[in-house]
């Protein structure tokens, strides 16, 4: 298994091409996307060749409009992992330019999918949109396949509580705090990256001291009080996270800040990966210190136990 970064315009070793193919964005990584791979796997097998994920970087739409883009769900890196993990044998990232951009429905699909990797099988959910504008639609895909006697498949959308799996459903739980609701739409928990700055060090006066994230690399979750693991190189640390204003001292900037259970050591500079497993309580202000201290004790417990 192997991830690959080129322009559109560069043709990929020779292990990456003639072989099934989906193309997306597959922000998340949820179980949607995981039906569109292990389709692809199975058609793989049937023409002889690679299963090839392809997606992009940056996402298009930080090019094409800025200010609609809302921060992305899961790192390029860690979408590249979970895609090997559902069935991927490669996973192709094309470089997000305006002149990939530019390209027709029917200039991707000759440029790219016929010339660049020699699909012999494209695998596609019913939204999928390609080419300028996403002019081209799974219409127009499965129209271009047949002209050229390339194997295609539409693949239903994955459903869970009677409605469809996707991206803009996983985002909408994570705003509201919903991380269990996110885990059972992506089969496993939320994760949040970002890097440990400074921090006023208030926590560490309370007994609690946390790791303030900044550069937060994916979405935070709604505010509120959570129960979170943390990688610290391959080892997961329990702990309880709180994402908002701090009301009790008066701060309203919104912050994430991660208590690691029983960690003793300096973070600042590092890059944590934080998995969401529950939510425990909203924010709210407290009387007094003591009275906050109290509540974070309880916090910890609710923790250990969501944590189990």
């Amino acid at each position: 298994m192997a991830t690959l970064t080129l322009d559109w315009n560069q043709t990929p070793p020779a292990e990456y091409r003639g072989g099934a193919l989906t193309i997306g964005n597959f922000d998340g990584v949820h179980y949607g996307h995981a039906a569109l791979v292990a389709e692809v796997g199975r058609q793989a097998r049937l023409v002889h060749g690679p299963a090839l994920a392809m997606t992009f970087d940056p996402h298009p739409l930080q090019i094409l409009r800025p200010d609609l883009f809302q921060p992305i769900l899961t790192t390029t890196a860690d979408r590249a992992e979970l895609l090997h993990a559902c069935g991927a044998d490669h996973v192709l990232i094309l470089r997000t330019t305006p002149p990939l951009l530019q390209l027709s429905a029917a200039e991707f699909f000759q440029f790219v999918i016929r010339d660049r990797l020699d699909a012999r099988a494209l695998v596609e959910g019913p939204n999928f949109g390609f080419g300028r504008n996403r002019e081209g639609n799974v219409d127009t895909l499965a129209t271009l396949c047949r002209q050229v006697q390339i194997g295609f498949t539409q693949v239903s959308p994955v459903g869970i509580a009677g409605k469809p799996v996707s991206s803009s459903r996983v985002r909408a739980a994570l705003v509201r705090g919903a991380v269990r609701e996110a885990a059972e739409l992506m089969g496993r928990p939320y994760r949040l990256r970002g890097t440990v700055g400074t921090g006023r060090k208030r926590g560490r006066t309370l007994g609690f001291p946390t790791a303030n994230l900044e550069q937060l690399e994916t979405l935070a979750p709604g505010d509120g009080v959570y129960a979170t693991r943390t990688l610290l190189g391959q080892q997961p640390w329990p702990g309880a996270a709180n994402i908002g204003p701090n009301p009790t001292f008066g701060e309203q900037a919104r912050k994430v800040e991660v208590h690691l259970i029983g960690f003793a050591g300096e973070l600042v500079g590092q890059i944590l990966a934080i998995d969401f497993i529950d939510r425990l309580r909203d924010t709210r202000p407290f009387g007094s210190p003591a009275e906050l201290v109290e509540q974070l004790q309880r916090d910890i417990e609710q923790a250990k136990q969501a944590l189990g």
